[in-house]
């Protein structure tokens, strides 16, 4: 982080991280970018002798980016009430897959999301579980090791608080432990990942319900985001035969639909693509025999803007 009086330069460097921060934060690129926006506006509306009062920036942005998230994550609540269908988190492509040298993207959100375990889609679904002051809490100190002092001062709560706040996150997202932000999904599981992923794929090309039942968890549930913009299930689908026998059909209704294997929040996902454009994004857990238990689908196109410039 920043000394007192750094340059423009050092300010500028936090906001990778601040990116970072906000996207597990809110679960959304979009949100992430106008936190540290409005974050970076503030910063600079202070006096300049204030500015030069501040020992570290970095710190100083961070708080400020906590605390927009805060309120933005308690307004959300309301707003997701009346979201048509299910709400999930913004999936986030791995740039290199597209072709993006990293100067092209430099200034995008998702070129500058860190793809690791924290931003999977089944990490980020459990944090929608809980509080924003729960999620706050477990966010900076579990994946990117805040001391709970630092948290305090963005919760407005001792640090005594703060670390209750990250107990009662961490017993609802089951007692899993956190992974560390930049900490790298091991190689080996990966590649079971990518394996399962490539069956599924090739078995709802072919439109083989059998095939597709036998890698699905029978208690299988699926969850597709459509927003109210595109044609979607509203409610998840449970069950492996019901999610095969939906595959199908929706394979049956687009003719021409491009499957490809793609990164999705750094695990290995699939992109439905038409006419070059991509229409969907599926991202994928995996039980302990190695079947897919869970589905998510997003396909509402407000979440696609970074897959639209990259496919």
């Amino acid at each position: 982080m920043g000394e007192a009086g750094a340059g423009a330069g050092a300010i500028a460097g936090e906001r990778r991280q601040l990116i970072n921060v906000a996207y597990r934060l809110l679960g959304s690129l979009a949100e992430a970018e106008d936190a540290v926006q409005e974050a970076y506006a503030r910063w600079y509306a202070l006096p300049r002798g204030r500015r030069d009062e501040v020992r570290s920036p970095g710190a100083w942005l961070t708080t400020v980016t906590g605390r927009i998230c805060l309120d933005v994550l308690g307004s959300a609540r309301a707003r997701r009430e009346r979201y048509v269908g299910a709400w999930l988190p913004e999936p986030v492509p791995d740039r290199a897959e597209w072709g993006f040298a990293r100067e092209e993207g430099a200034t995008d959100p998702a070129h500058q999301v860190v793809l690791d375990e924290s931003v999977t889609m089944a990490f980020l679904v459990v944090l929608e579980s809980m509080t924003p002051a729960e999620r706050v809490a477990f966010v900076l100190h579990d994946v990117f090791r805040y001391p709970f002092a630092e948290i305090a001062d963005v919760l407005g709560r001792t640090p005594a608080a703060c670390k209750q706040l990250a107990a009662s996150a961490r017993r609802r997202a089951r007692g899993s432990q956190a992974p560390a932000a930049g900490s790298g999904q091991a190689e080996a599981v990966r590649r079971v990942k990518a394996e399962a992923v490539r069956r599924v794929k090739e078995a709802w090309e072919s439109k083989d319900i059998a095939a597709l039942v036998d890698l699905l968890d029978p208690a299988a549930v699926m969850t597709a985001d459509g927003g109210g913009l595109v044609g979607t299930v509203l409610r998840p689908v449970e069950g492996g035969v019901r999610i095969a026998q939906y595959m199908v059909a929706i394979a049956d209704k687009a003719p021409g639909l491009e499957l490809l294997e793609r990164s999705v929040n750094g695990v290995p996902g699939l992109v439905a693509r038409r006419d070059g454009t991509v229409m969907t994004v599926a991202s994928f857990e995996l039980a302990d025999d190695g079947r897919v238990a869970r589905i998510w689908v997003v396909r509402n196109p407000e979440k696609l803007g970074p897959w639209l410039r990259g496919g």
